[in-house]
């Protein structure tokens, strides 16, 4: 059982969100974590790490890198797959923007997070430096850091009942990352929340980025990475931050959540259900609010055995988060980003090709493929008329056939949901294809010595042999 709160948690004005995270951070250990937690979090680590190693293909990798190798030299961390060392702030920056340039990284469905993406990259930019220093981390308070992080992340995304104003994946999703190296730092508890309130000062990233699909959505995943090393950076030399970040009235949920905030999910679970288990893979390299109508389609051509050129039509119910950033038309021409978050052209590609994988939107023929845009034309989206602003499911996905068939299907968990996972062997075969998408395809033996090394991540005595695993190209 982890550390849980107590009534002291509650502030003159309710509950102290604040003061509840950072009591978890300071005091949860490895030995607190269920064994499911631990399990989760190595399928993640190595989730996470695969789909990474794949976004050193994205089209503007080396831009992002090109510019961060201008902001100072250092020797503290890799950029993953590109045999470059950065100054830690940098390296937790790039390799943030390489997790989630593809669109591949696991979500906190309820929270509307991506909680690894900032999370992973810091934290192990973090750790390398702390090992050049001769302060090896291991990997039982990586894990529990891991934990910890995505708790906190988790959680202040599912204490949240507006829609999406800013980029809750980014802004939410820093936190976690801050809590994170709080927590292997091995902060008590005033510094931990010092940390965040140092964090919170740096705190960006609108949906404006997601409406127009513009590839600046990575990068706003790459300055909270960022921010959360620094923070923590200027936390331990002995700086505050403001106390109330979370409830105060210019704090987090007042101008990021339009001040729409339920603690009960905070006070139920922290400490209680590691946020951990509740993660989905994606098992498509697209927006998750697009999966349950690749994932319903999928179900009701196995069940009724017709094939896609029999499909007439497609309509899915919808709830409103799903209307609102995956309901963009299907244009000609699209650009990658804007293409993977848009259903009927996620589930065009599906029919077209019997899959949905990163060279589906890696090039202009692909991406401008007739049978594509013939199938996306056949897709409509109308809404569910579900309250909760911030849920994905259920969705109700009904098909007709060209002789007049009907089939329909509900689907409560989507493929990739805890509910619906991925095996490990599905997990395992995601990270390769990953490994071999990456801008130098990663060898089998470098493949098979990451997963080997994360199977027993807990036992490993200094986390930084994980990046000089990952392939460094010479040139």
């Amino acid at each position: 059982m982890l550390p849980t709160g107590t009534a002291s948690d509650r502030s003159a004005d309710g509950f102290d969100a604040a003061r509840a995270f950072a009591r978890h951070i300071a005091e949860t250990r490895f030995e607190h974590l269920p064994s499911e937690a631990v399990e989760r979090a190595k399928t993640f680590l190595l989730d996470t790490v695969g789909v990474g190693l794949a976004g050193t293909s994205d089209a503007n990798a080396a831009r992002v890198l090109s510019a961060a190798a201008g902001w100072g030299e250092g020797q503290d961390a890799s950029v993953w797959g590109h045999g470059v060392r950065l100054p830690a702030p940098s390296a937790a920056f790039v390799n943030a923007y390489l997790v989630h340039a593809l669109e591949f990284d696991c979500i906190h469905e309820r929270a509307v997070v991506h909680p690894m993406a900032t999370l992973i990259s810091a934290l192990l930019a973090w750790c390398e430096r702390s090992s050049r220093s001769g302060r090896p981390v291991d990997g039982s308070r990586f894990l529990t850091a891991m934990s910890v992080g995505v708790d906190t992340a988790g959680l202040i995304g599912a204490a949240t009942k507006s829609g999406l104003r800013f980029f809750r994946p980014a802004t939410a999703g820093g936190f976690g990352a801050a809590a994170a190296l709080a927590s292997v730092a091995g902060f008590d508890e005033e510094t931990c929340i010092d940390a965040l309130g140092i964090h919170f000062g740096q705190v960006s990233g609108t949906m404006q980025a997601h409406v127009e699909g513009s590839p600046s959505l990575g990068l706003q995943i790459a300055f909270n990475a960022r921010a959360a090393v620094t923070a923590v950076d200027l936390a331990q030399a002995g700086l505050s931050g403001p106390r109330d970040f979370l409830n105060g009235p210019f704090g987090y949920f007042a101008l990021y959540e339009n001040g729409s905030f339920d603690p009960a999910p905070i006070e139920a679970e922290l400490g209680r259900v590691p946020q951990l288990t509740r993660l989905s893979h994606k098992p498509y390299p697209t927006g998750r609010l697009s999966h349950g109508g690749v994932d319903g389609m999928r179900r009701l051509m196995r069940t009724h055995g017709f094939a896609a050129e029999q499909v007439d039509s497609v309509v899915i119910h919808a709830p409103p988060v799903v209307m609102r950033l995956m309901g963009r038309p299907d244009v000609p021409e699209p650009p990658s980003n804007y293409a993977k978050l848009c259903l009927p052209f996620v589930v065009g590609t599906s029919l077209a090709r019997g899959r949905v994988d990163v060279p589906d939107f890696g090039t202009s023929a692909m991406l401008n493929d007739p049978a594509v845009h013939a199938y996306a034309a056949r897709v409509s989206l109308v809404p569910d008329g579900n309250p909760d602003q911030n849920a994905i499911a259920p969705q109700r996905v009904v098909v007709r056939l060209k002789g007049g068939a009907q089939h329909e299907v509900t689907i409560e968990a989507i493929y990739g949901h805890p509910d619906a996972a991925l095996t490990d062997a599905e997990n395992v075969d995601k990270f390769r294809r990953c490994c071999s998408y990456a801008a130098v395809p990663v060898p089998a033996n470098a493949q098979d010595a990451l997963i080997e090394l994360i199977s027993r991540f807990e036992k490993v005595e200094d986390v930084a042999v994980m990046a000089r695993l990952l392939p460094a190209p010479v040139s």
